[in-house]
């Protein structure tokens, strides 16, 4: 497979592209960067005296200076003034999204051009380099890997998922993701808006929507126009029909339009914009005591009105922390001891998130010490375990090994071999990560216990799940991780068992009003991608729903746009708050 790509790309895994290869590429794919179409601020602040509306009260302006009524025309032309000053400033903090999408991607690489590794400029990354990738990396463009041991990487705030993910030889990594563990060397396969984090990026532009509050303004606002030009125009054929050419005939025509003006200011919603803005932006003053940052006003009302609320798990409806769930030990060894092998078997400056939490569990236990590492080797997906060898005080030397469970079993050849591949299987369908531990007494490894570990609910979760149901709100949970998982959470947190992986729901099998029927249904949706949610969102639209859309990762951005009303939780990514209509700043829901 990965001969196949390189042979397509056409470029030596030894060499690399030469310099002239790679500016004739940079030429042909562009540079790997994400566009970003920018208006004038002047052009944006202008679009807000263009439009029915100002139209009008432009109109009232023009004959206000025309007739001289200059109180009149200070007060009109001060309303129009502060109604696009307060719609240009929440505009131009709304768009700053693609802007923060940036801030994700790498601004360096190491890429191999003409037989040497140098480093480069991310931006100037094309198809076809060979790049290096190692330990906290930021992932420069989407990369086919093609040789070294293995590598680890974090991609929650791509795809949801949150434990990190091993990635094998042939796989894709891909752009803006962070490399965790181990080191590869990888071929460029796409690069700029054709990444998968450019894709992201790409639908946050494609997101557009008017609040149904603008709308209904939009309508108020137009009867009233209409009106007031239709009696407008009545009166003015009346009076033409029933005026007399006298000498006072200027004078006729002057209060005639004196009454016009009377008419349109009357009728003519000049204060609404600016009266509808202030109100609003009272509500925003007090969601802000609340610990709820507004940036897109109309967002109050849409809350207020909001019917399903689709719901991010990790970070939003849980910590986003690995915690230890449980630890089941074997044989005569306590649970305290399936810990500590666990944590001495583990790697406080490795960076590993399961290392970290055991650390953590375990606290400053005072055996760690009465034991020195002689020898440690670090986990490699390939045999999926670590190994130590220590030495006890007493001189006596022996060793312990963590990992995959069933790797575990298989070096140690329990009795209860099929007892305890059970109980692995039943803790994996209850959505839980389990590490095997193993350590040797007197010549043998011994199978030592089971640690199962998964992401928990917030503590406040489940009671503001109900408070918001109680408001007649529909809540659906929408994640990247595995169907397992986020059926465990749905149960603990009542929110529903009926969980969809997504890539079912949108399969090409699946008929449109079928998939309709399953969007609406369901409890909530697993192995998420950004597409998808912003899909689910424009489909729960369509159907007349007004969403509310939560979430904290880059891969949330494009969906918090969409939705009608985006909330960006209190951790979430400086992307998710640009996209967002809604930012809460303390933790949770």
């Amino acid at each position: 497979m990965s001969e196949d790509i390189l042979q397509t790309l056409k470029v030596d895994p030894t060499r690399g592209l030469s310099e002239m290869e790679a500016r004739e590429r940079l030429k042909q794919y562009g540079p790997n960067e994400l566009e970003e179409k920018k208006v004038s601020p002047f052009l944006k602040l202008l679009s807000y005296f263009w439009g029915p509306i100002p139209w009008m009260i432009e109109i009232a302006i023009v004959l206000s200076g025309l007739l001289q009524r200059w109180p009149d025309f200070i007060i009109i032309s001060a309303l129009l003034l502060i109604n696009a000053a307060i719609g240009f400033f929440q505009e131009y903090k709304a768009d700053n999204a693609i802007e923060e999408l940036k801030k994700n991607l790498a601004l360096k690489a190491r890429a191999l051009r003409e037989g040497k590794w140098q480093e480069v400029d991310a931006k100037g990354l094309v198809p076809g380099d060979i790049i290096s990738l190692r330990l906290g990396n930021i992932i420069p463009a989407d990369a086919q890997l093609l040789t070294g041991e293995y590598l680890t990487v974090d991609q929650s705030t791509l795809t949801g998922e949150s434990l990190p993910v091993d990635k094998k030889i042939g796989e894709v990594a891909f752009s803006g993701t962070i490399v965790k563990l181990g080191e590869m060397q990888a071929v460029v396969t796409k690069t700029g808006a054709e990444t998968f984090f450019g894709k992201t990026a790409k639908l946050v532009t494609e997101a557009k929507t008017t609040s149904h509050f603008q709308q209904a303004v939009v309508r108020i606002g137009h009867f009233l126009i209409f009106t007031t030009l239709f009696v407008a125009a009545i009166l003015l054929i009346f009076s033409f029909v029933q005026i007399e050419v006298t000498d006072t005939l200027h004078e006729s025509f002057g209060n005639l339009f004196i009454f016009i003006l009377i008419l349109v200011i009357a009728g003519i919603p000049v204060a609404l914009p600016a009266v509808l803005s202030m109100t609003l932006a009272i509500g925003a003053h007090e969601l802000a005591k609340l610990k709820a940052i507004v940036s897109k006003l109309s967002a109050i009302e849409e809350l207020a009105g909001m019917d399903i609320l689709c719901s991010d798990k990790t970070g939003t409806l849980t910590k986003n922390e690995l915690t230890v769930q449980n630890i089941f030990p074997y044989g005569d060894a306590p649970k305290e001891d399936v810990l500590l092998f666990a944590c001495l078997a583990s790697s406080k400056e490795g960076g590993d998130t399961i290392d970290e939490v055991l650390f953590k569990t375990l606290g400053d236990d005072p055996r760690l010490s009465d034991f020195q590492i002689t020898k440690f080797i670090p986990f490699d997906p390939t045999n999926k375990k670590t190994e130590v060898t220590l030495t006890t005080k007493e001189g006596k030397t022996l060793t312990a090994s963590k990992g995959a469970p069933q790797v575990i079993l298989e070096m140690c050849g329990h009795p209860d071999k099929d007892k305890i591949t059970a109980q692995i299987d039943e803790l994996a369908g209850q959505g839980l990560r389990t590490l095997g531990v193993a350590k040797t007494t007197g010549d043998n490894l011994e199978f030592i216990g089971l640690i199962a570990l998964y992401d928990p609910p917030r503590e406040d979760t489940k009671e503001t799940l109900a408070k918001i149901r109680s408001m007649g709100v529909l809540v659906k949970m929408v994640t990247g991780d595995h169907t397992a998982i986020a059926k465990v959470i749905g149960k603990e947190l009542d929110i529903g068992t009926n969980i969809l992986p997504m890539k079912e729901v949108f399969s090409d099998t699946i008929g449109e009003k079928e998939r309709e029927e399953l969007l609406e249904k369901s409890d909530g949706f697993a192995e998420v991608y950004p597409q998808h949610k912003f899909e689910l969102v424009k489909h729960l639209q369509s159907n007349k729903h007004i969403v509310g859309m939560t979430g904290d990762g880059v891969n949330d951005a494009p969906a918090l746009k969409q939705a009608d009303i985006g909330v960006a939780v209190s951790n979430a990514t400086d992307a998710a708050r640009a996209a967002a209509d809604l930012v809460l700043t303390q933790p949770g829901l």
